[in-house]
C-alpha cells in the first residue's frame, strides 16, 4: 500500500527507493483502473498483474417496484378492455348518438374500480418514485390537502388527475421502471484466477453486447460453449452482420475463460519472468481489447486527449448543461464547475476535458502526428452564446498524470480572460478575471481556474471525517474540501494556495458536472464521489445560501444526458443497495461482500452530510434488508462483525443527525433489531446533539441527581472531536437518560451490560 505514503519520486531519496530497495514490486490491480495502476508503475516500479471485473447482471424489479408495474399493467389491460368494448358497441349500433366517454364502464357492464388509479398513486408514493416523477402541481396539492390519511390522499390525487394526464403519467412511469429493470450492476465480486460460470458468462455478454442487439438465445448459446456456426444455425440466419457480432462475442467468451492466467501472470512476476503487456480499460467500453487479464497493463497517450469521440460527447454535455440551467433559471450560468479525474479521462479518452473546453468555447488543434498542440478559442459569433467560466477541480492522479493538459487548459483559459475585444456580458471568464483584479488579486491569481490538492497530496479528507464521525455541522465537510483543494495549477503555478479565488468562483457557480465512467462503480459505491463532488456542492451551497445542483453524465450510455444528482442517487440505490438481487450476490461473497455493503452505508451517510440527500425510504429499506431481516443480519455478523457493526452504527447515526425520520413502528422494532446486535457484540453507540447534551446536563445539575451521565462534562473536549467515550459499567448498573438515545439500562433482560458505550457529539 505504498501508494498512500509516497511523497516524492524519481530520485533515490524518494520513498519508493527507500522502501523497496532491490525488491521486486508485484502489484495486483483491477483491469478497469489503469489510472491508479500507472502510479504504481511510475512511482514504485510496479510490475502490474491485472484481474477481471465481477460479472454483470440486470437490476430487475422487486417489492414496491413490482407492485407499481403490476398495477400499471392491470390499469392498461382494463382500459384496453373498455376501449375494445366501446368500439364493438359503436360498430353494432352506428345510428346511436355518441355518449360521453364511459370512463366508469367496464367491458362486462360493471363499473371500473374507482380506486385503481388511487392504488397506483399510493404505490408510487410508497416506493418514493414521486421524487423522480413528480405529480402535476394540482394533483400534488390535492394529495397534500388530504392530510395524513394515505388512502384519502391517494383517492384525492386520483380524482384531481385528468384522464389524459394520468395516461401520460402512467406512460412515463412505465418508461422509468423499464430503465430501472434494465440497469446493469456488478453481481458480487471476482475471484482471482477463477474462470466464469455459464451464468456469469451470460452476464458478461449481456453487458458487453447490449448495443449490438444480439438475440438473447444467441447469448445463452454462446455462454454454454456453442460455436458461431451452431448459433447461426439456431438463429436461422446467414446475416453477415450477425456473424461478425457472434464472432466478437465468441472471442470474448474465449478470453474470459482465460481468467486462470491471472494466477500464472502473478507467478511469472514473482519468478522474475516477463509478464505480457496489455491496455487497461473498461470491459463494456473497450471490449476484448482489455482481455485476457493477468497482464502488465498500460494506459494511453496523454497528448491525444480528447479523442474525436470524447470531444463530441463532451461538447454535447457542456451545451446541455448550459441550456438546462438557462431553461430553469432564465439566464446563462456564469460559472460551471467540472471534475477532471484520471480514471475517467483514461477510460473516456477525455470527455471531462471536452466539457471544460465546451464551457469556455474552445476546441483542440492537432499537429500532423495527431497530437494536441493547443486549444483555440471559438469566435463568439460562431459560438452563439457567452463563454461560461470553467472551474476545473482535478484529482491528484489527473494533476500528476496529465500535466500537459493542465498547461493547455490554463493557456486557453488565460487567453479567454484576456480577450479585451469581447464584452464581459459575453465572456464570463473575462468578467471574473477583471473582478478579481479589482479585489487586489495579482495577475496569476486572477487567471487561476484549475485547482487540486497541494503538490504531492491526494484526497479531500472528507471521507475520513465521515468514516470517523468527526464532524458536527454539515458546513464543516464543505470547508474541509475547500481547504484541501484550494491550490492553483497551470503553466506557472504548481500548487499555489488561492483560497479566496476558489471561493469567488464557487460563489458564482451555477452547477457542478461529474462524469461517471463505469458500470462496476457508481456514485453510491465508493467514498470519493461524495467526498469530492458532494463536498464541493456543499461548499458552493453554503457560499451562495441556496442549494446548488450537481449534474451527472453517465459516459457508459450511448446518449449524452446530464441528470440531476439526487435522481441518479435514487436510481442507484434502487438498483443496488436496496435490490435483493444485488444484496444476495454481495452477501454470498462472505467477509468481502459484507464489507462492500458496509461501505455503501457509509457513503449513504456521506451523501446526506454533504448534499442533504435524506430520503426516508432509502434508510427504511436499508434497515429492513440488512438489520431487521434476521437471516441477513446473522450472515453479515458471522462473516464480518466489524462491517455489520458499521451498518448498524450508520443507521443510528443517520437517525441522530436528522437524515432519517424513522417511522414509529420501525423505531419500535429497532430497539431489538438495531440496539441488541451491537450490545451482543459488546458495545453500544450513542449519538448526541450538543444542545441536547447541554440541556441534559443542566437538568441533571438542577436535580443534583447521582445518576447524571458520568464523566460526560469532563470529556466534552474528546466528544467534540467525535471520539468514543468508554464508560466502565457492570451488570445491573444504570446509565441515566441521554436525550432519547439509550434511556435507563437495567441488567437482567437476557443481555449483559455492554462493555463500552461510545458517545459522539455534534450540532
Amino acid at each position: 500500500m505504498y501508494k498512500h505514503i509516497v511523497i516524492c519520486g524519481g530520485s533515490c531519496r524518494g520513498w519508493p527507493d527507500q522502501l523497496l530497495g532491490g525488491l521486486p514490486n508485484v502489484y495486483l490491480y483491477a483491469a478497469n483502473n489503469p489510472s491508479e495502476s500507472i502510479l504504481a508503475k511510475r512511482r514504485g516500479y510496479g510490475c502490474l498483474v491485472s484481474y477481471n471485473v465481477p460479472p454483470y447482471a440486470r437490476a430487475g424489479l422487486y417489492k414496491e417496484l413490482q407492485s407499481v408495474r403490476g398495477l400499471l399493467s392491470e390499469l392498461l389491460e382494463r382500459r384496453e378492455n373498455v376501449e375494445g368494448e366501446g368500439q364493438r358497441l359503436r360498430a353494432a349500433a352506428p345510428a346511436v348518438p355518441a355518449a360521453a366517454p364511459a370512463a366508469s364502464a367496464a367491458g362486462d357492464g360493471e363499473p371500473v374500480e374507482p380506486t385503481l388509479e388511487a392504488a397506483v398513486i399510493q404505490a408510487v408514493v410508497a416506493a418514493g418514485l414521486q421524487k423522480d416523477l413528480p405529480f402535476p402541481s394540482d394533483v400534488q396539492q390535492a394529495i397534500s390537502a388530504a392530510g395524513d390519511d394515505v388512502d384519502a390522499a391517494a383517492a384525492a390525487g386520483a380524482a384531481a388527475f385528468e384522464v389524459e394526464g394520468f395516461e401520460d403519467y402512467a406512460g412515463r412511469l412505465r418508461s422509468y421502471l423499464a430503465e430501472l429493470e434494465a440497469t446493469l450492476f456488478s453481481e458480487g465480486l471476482h475471484t482471482l484466477g477463477q474462470s466464469p460460470t455459464t451464468e456469469e458468462l451470460r452476464g458478461y455478454l449481456m453487458g458487453c453486447f447490449e448495443e449490438s442487439a444480439l438475440p438473447e438465445a444467441a447469448i445463452d448459446a454462446l455462454a454454454r460453449g456453442r460455436s458461431v456456426a451452431e448459433v447461426l444455425a439456431q438463429c436461422g440466419s446467414e446475416s453477415g452482420e450477425l456473424r461478425e457480432q457472434l464472432r466478437a462475442a465468441r472471442e470474448t467468451v474465449s478470453l474470459l475463460e482465460r481468467n486462470v492466467e491471472e494466477i500464472s501472470g502473478m507467478l511469472r512476476a514473482l519468478n522474475g519472468e516477463y509478464v505480457l503487456p496489455a491496455p487497461g480499460g473498461d470491459l463494456i467500453r473497450d471490449g476484448a481489447a482489455v482481455l485476457p487479464t493477468g497482464r502488465n497493463i498500460h494506459a494511453l497517450d496523454p497528448y491525444r486527449i480528447p479523442s474525436q469521440t470524447a470531444l463530441q460527447r463532451g461538447l454535447a454535455a457542456a451545451e446541455k448543461t448550459i441550456e438546462g440551467y438557462r431553461a430553469e433559471h432564465g439566464e446563462y450560468p456564469e460559472t460551471i464547475a467540472v471534475n477532471l479525474w484520471g480514471l475517467e479521462a483514461i477510460k473516456t479518452r477525455g470527455e471531462s476535458v471536452a466539457v471544460a473546453l465546451g464551457l469556455i468555447g474552445a476546441r483542440p488543434v492537432c499537429e500532423a502526428t495527431g497530437r494536441v498542440a493547443r486549444y483555440e478559442l471559438i469566435p463568439l459569433q460562431e459560438l452563439g452564446r457567452p463563454r461560461v467560466d470553467a472551474l476545473c477541480s482535478l484529482s491528484g492522479i489527473f494533476r500528476d498524470s496529465f500535466a500537459n493538459i493542465v498547461e493547455l487548459l490554463d493557456d486557453a483559459l488565460a487567453r479567454a480572460a484576456q480577450s479585451a475585444d469581447e464584452p464581459v456580458e459575453q465572456n464570463f471568464v473575462r468578467k471574473h478575471y477583471l473582478e478579481l483584479l479589482e479585489e487586489e488579486e495579482d495577475e496569476e491569481a486572477a487567471l487561476s481556474r484549475i485547482f487540486s490538492n497541494a503538490a504531492g497530496e491526494f484526497g479531500s479528507l472528507v471521507n475520513e471525517r465521515v468514516v470517523a464521525g468527526t464532524w458536527e455541522r454539515d458546513e464543516e465537510l464543505g470547508e474541509t474540501w475547500a481547504s484541501r483543494n484550494a491550490f492553483a495549477f497551470g503553466r506557472q503555478q504548481k500548487g499555489v494556495s488561492r483560497a479566496k479565488v476558489l471561493d469567488k468562483l464557487m460563489s458564482t457557480s451555477g452547477s457542478l458536472v461529474q462524469l461517471t465512467d463505469s458500470v462496476e462503480y457508481g456514485l453510491t459505491d465508493i467514498q470519493e464521489y461524495y467526498a469530492n463532488s458532494g463536498a464541493m456542492v456543499r461548499r458552493m451551497s453554503d457560499l451562495q445560501g441556496r442549494k446548488v445542483d450537481a449534474l451527472v453524465v453517465d459516459t457508459t450510455q450511448k446518449t449524452v444526458a446530464p441528470r440531476k444528482l439526487d435522481s441518479v442517487l435514487r436510481m442507484e440505490y434502487r438498483t443496488k443497495l436496496l435490490n435483493p438481487k444485488w444484496a444476495e450476490a454481495m452477501v454470498a461473497q462472505g467477509s468481502g461482500g459484507a464489507f462492500e455493503v458496509s461501505q455503501r452505508m457509509t457513503a449513504l451517510l456521506g451523501w446526506g452530510g454533504t448534499t442533504r440527500f435524506a430520503e426516508d425510504w432509502v434508510w427504511d429499506q436499508s434497515a429492513a434488508r440488512y438489520v431487521l431481516d434476521e437471516d441477513m443480519a446473522r450472515r453479515l455478523k458471522e462473516s464480518n462483525p466489524e462491517a455489520f457493526r458499521n451498518i448498524v452504527g450508520r443507521l443510528l447515526e443517520a437517525q441522530a443527525r436528522n437524515l432519517w425520520n424513522a417511522p414509529e413502528d420501525l423505531l419500535e422494532r429497532s430497539r431489538d433489531g438495531l440496539h441488541r446486535p451491537l450490545m451482543s457484540m459488546g458495545s453500544f453507540i450513542v449519538y448526541i446533539r450538543r444542545k441536547e447534551l447541554q440541556r441534559d446536563q443542566e437538568e441533571a445539575e438542577r436535580a443534583q441527581t447521582a445518576e447524571r451521565p458520568r464523566r460526560v462534562s469532563a470529556a466534552s473536549g474528546r466528544l467534540r472531536q467525535g471520539r468514543g467515550l468508554p464508560l466502565g459499567a457492570r451488570r445491573g448498573g444504570s446509565v441515566s437518560h441521554l436525550p432519547g438515545r439509550v434511556g435507563r439500562w437495567r441488567g437482567g433482560e437476557g443481555i449483559a451490560m455492554p462493555a463500552s458505550i461510545s458517545f459522539h457529539l455534534f450540532e
